[in-house]
């Protein structure tokens, strides 16, 4: 299994590009540098009125399968 630290800033206008349909993914950069796109769904529980916005912690396995998602702190 693999882990990322991932420091995101997502203002809440765009996260609504999700809900309407003109985004199905949110692309983000470690902290190591490396880019990650995830499936904008998996951040919903993370979404408050402005926005999403902390740091995190992706698991995910060798083949690149997300296991878990959680913020830091």
């Amino acid at each position: 299994m693999q882990e990322l630290i991932i420091d995101l800033a997502l203002p809440a206008e765009r996260y609504l590009a999700w809900y309407r349909g003109q985004a199905g993914r949110v692309v983000m950069r470690s902290r190591d540098g490396r880019s990650v796109s995830l499936p904008a769904h998996h951040l919903r529980p993370f979404l408050r009125h402005e926005g999403i916005y902390g740091s995190f912690v992706m698991r995910f396995t060798d083949e690149g399968k997300l296991v878990s998602l959680e913020r830091l702190g």
